[in-house]
């Protein structure tokens, strides 16, 4: 197994202690992370859909946390097998905790269970504040506001 020694880039870096300690952590994943299966799928620019296969747990087994930029999924299931005699049990049907790493801004906006499937639908939203502006060049004014809109550039055609 490799190793990387982030020592390096924290001297030359500032601000970007979270994105060694992912990388870092995820260097040191456990093969426990693996159960229950999913999948990271990329809707559109801003949007995430993350898929977990979670057959036989319910609505109410299942629970959905988000904590500043960490997603906390857990199923614990109910019990509800004494009264069944299995004689072979291939579903499984373990707890688990699955954490997901989100980026800055990316926030849950909603989850869904259908047939075996769990869907939670991630979405971007990045705040006014922090979104590219347009600075206007010359005169004294300061710039008001946020002025996300294209600039307006005139042609005019020279006549030969």
């Amino acid at each position: 197994m490799r190793t990387f020694d982030f020592a390096p880039l924290y001297r030359s870096t500032v601000g970007f202690d979270r994105l060694f300690s992912m990388l870092d952590q995820a260097a040191r994943a456990e093969p426990s992370t693996q159960w229950p299966p999913y999948d990271i799928e990329k809707v559109t620019d801003d949007a995430y859909r993350i898929t977990m296969a979670v057959a036989g747990f319910s609505q109410d087994e299942i629970e959905l946390t988000q904590h500043d930029t960490t997603l906390v999924v857990t199923g614990q299931k109910k019990d509800r097998d004494e009264e069944r005699a299995f004689l072979h049990r291939g579903i499984a049907a373990r707890a688990f905790r699955q954490t997901f790493n989100l980026a800055d801004h990316v926030r849950v906006i909603g989850a869904s269970l259908e047939n075996g499937l769990l869907a939670v639908e991630l979405k971007r939203e990045v705040p006014e504040a922090l979104k590219p502006r347009r600075i206007a060049i010359g005169g004294n004014q300061a710039a008001v506001g946020q002025d996300n809109a294209p600039a307006q550039v005139e042609h005019r055609a020279k006549a030969a």
